[in-house]
């Protein structure tokens, strides 16, 4: 098969990462695949370009470059003559079907979120989205990653006749419980061997909640004094604004860890003893998947598919709650090593049978061979 992949861009992220390794599987089973990034060069970039895959990147920057984007989109299309269009998120489905005339083949749509609050989109997003609820009936399939985010679009208008639900997919061999992490890492942080690590792997996001993160840190800060918060991600350092005035609290003060964006977040996610989520939107969430293939249990809010990911290998608690998060944290250090190990080691069980990235991308590559069949 020949597919070519329209995203919307390639900065990191757990949407931009899930695309890696959908590609990574299509070209190891021999499939010929093009992506173009609407947005400028990103950090994904280079990984994408690695796997061999062939990267264009049209550089949009403002909603009037587009114009002059889709007219180059359709020409990089028009050269790699491809058997179907896949889009991955919003911009780039539409952008997808926008050019699908030109190129003659279908076009499946990638959506990647929830949609618990349109009006917290961006303006640019909300009109994109409202749109692609009246265009996607021009998809031959609508794939989602998460079962509450099919519910959420097909609530808007998306056509529930096109939807399926593919799940992210993950590498247990990349993602493993590492013990030797779990003494260097507090090594590097300068804390003592035996501090409680509690983490949150996301990027500066207002969806991704960290206040609601540091307000708990800083009442579970209050109580115990050899626990520790981790947070990585992009933007996520003491340069940012957002955490200075959280840095010089009392609570707080030197047991706060703003690592930013790292290329080591297997080993990080290892070292921890508690993996967090306080986000009042998510999809599908990695990076409590992730912590689970580690052995790590989770503390997470309940949104998006987190009870389907999580089972009873952590505790869910309401978004936008501080202090359920805080008293989720202490039940599971109350609970000790021991236990959390158990829990831990439930939720690898459970990630690696669900969630296996080579079962997932099967998925999309039988869905893809089912469309062709129906379009020849």
């Amino acid at each position: 098969m020949r597919i070519f992949f329209v995203t919307t861009g390639l900065s990191t992220g757990g949407a931009e990462r899930q695309l890696v390794e959908l590609l990574r599987y299509l070209v190891q089973r021999g499939h010929k695949v093009q992506v173009v990034s609407l947005r400028p060069r990103g950090a994904i970039s280079c990984e994408v370009e690695a796997l061999g895959v062939p990267v264009e990147h049209l550089g949009i920057r403002r909603p009037t470059d587009m114009f002059q984007a889709l007219g180059r989109l359709a020409r990089i299309a028009h050269r790699f003559r491809p058997d179907f269009l896949q889009g991955w998120m919003y911009h780039g489905n539409l952008a997808a079907s926008v050019i699908a005339r030109i190129v003659n083949a279908p076009v499946i749509w990638g959506i990647r979120q929830s949609l618990y609050d349109l009006q917290r989109e961006k303006p640019l997003t909300r009109m994109v989205i409202r749109l692609s609820a009246r265009w996607s009936r021009k998809a031959s399939a609508i794939v989602y990653n998460a079962h509450v985010a099919r519910r959420h679009h097909e609530d808007i208008g998306f056509a529930s006749e096109r939807g399926y639900v593919i799940p992210n997919g993950f590498d247990s061999k990349k993602w493993h419980p590492d013990e030797g992490a779990r003494h260097s890492v507090r090594e590097e942080l300068r804390v003592a061997k035996d501090a409680m690590l509690i983490g949150l792997v996301a990027r500066y996001h207002p969806m991704k909640a960290h206040g609601v993160f540091l307000k708990a840190a800083k009442l579970l800060a209050a109580q115990r004094q050899n626990v520790h918060f981790v947070l990585v991600g992009r933007d996520v350092s003491p340069a940012n604004p957002f955490f200075k005035p959280w840095l010089a609290t009392e609570e707080l003060r030197g047991r706060l860890h703003l690592l930013g964006e790292r290329q080591d977040v297997p080993r990080l996610t290892a070292a921890l003893d508690i993996a967090s989520s306080s986000s009042w939107g998510e999809g599908f969430s990695n990076a409590i998947a992730e912590a689970l293939l580690c052995g790590v249990p989770v503390v997470a809010t309940d949104v998006g598919d987190a009870r389907h990911i999580v089972g009873e290998a952590g505790i869910l608690v309401p978004p936008g709650r501080p202090e359920a998060l805080a008293r989720a944290w202490g039940q599971l250090l109350n609970m000790g090593r021991e236990a959390r190990n158990r829990m831990g080691k439930a939720g690898r069980r459970r990630v690696s049978m669900h969630y296996d990235v080579e079962t997932t991308a099967a998925r999309y590559e039988a869905l893809y061979a089912n469309i062709l069949e129906e379009c020849s």
